[in-house]
């Protein structure tokens, strides 16, 4: 999954600041939306268990290449909703970077990125809707390709900021930034099928979690 797992003083002050800024932005412009509307306990409870979930997943490396984790943003943002699923980001990211995965620099920058997998895992799963596509196909295609943004995103922000103590120029950090995100790809096609299948499974026995309305067949296509 897309997380700059780089420590303190890695990128330039400024541009920490700046990603921080933004993302404390978004965070306010969250809760005051969330504060206009009433919230029934369940999804309360939902995104708690969601929080819990994805820190645990945050700390649990796949010895591949360096070590690779799953994160399951795109789930949280199928489950909960952009809203919801950037305060989830947020909470994640502080716990991470308090025992040190990932400096606290950093955590603006990680929010961006885990907010842009979520917005994007909830749009692709909601405009699927009702279109015959099955709940499988509709989770792991959302979560696919919300991972894909969230690498982008990521190269996006590490190359307009910079790393420094990094001699490399330009392009070849660019190439650099491309593989890390071609193998966090490959690890996002194992975590978009594993999405697939627990947005299948929660279909066939909670719908009501995700909104759906429909009956669900065991393959988890729509009746």
């Amino acid at each position: 999954m897309a997380h700059i797992h780089l420590q303190d003083g890695t990128l330039p002050l400024g541009w920490a600041v700046l990603w921080w800024a933004l993302a404390l932005v978004l965070i306010a412009l969250c809760l005051v939306r969330l504060r206009r509307r009433p919230l029934d306990p369940g999804p309360i409870t939902l995104a708690g268990f969601c929080t819990a979930t994805v820190f645990a997943l945050f700390q649990a490396e796949i010895p591949v290449l360096g070590g690779v984790h799953l994160s399951l943003m795109p789930l949280v943002g199928i489950l909960l909703g952009p809203l919801l699923g950037t305060v989830v980001a947020l909470v994640a990211n502080i716990f991470s970077a308090a025992i040190g995965h990932g400096g606290w620099s950093l955590i603006g920058a990680n929010v961006l990125v885990n907010v842009c997998e979520i917005a994007t895992a909830w749009a692709v799963y909601r405009v699927t809707a009702g279109r015959g596509i099955s709940i499988f196909a509709r989770g792991s295609s959302a979560s696919f390709l919300a991972l894909f943004v969230g690498n982008a995103v990521m190269i996006g922000l590490l190359l307009v900021s910079g790393i420094q103590g990094v001699s490399q120029e330009g392009g070849t950090l660019a190439m650099g930034l491309a593989a890390i995100g071609a193998i966090n790809l490959g690890v996002g096609a194992i975590e978009a099928v594993v999405t697939g299948y627990l947005v299948a499974y929660l279909a066939r026995i909670r719908p009501d979690i995700l909104g759906e309305r429909t009956t669900v067949a065991p393959g988890g296509a729509p009746l």
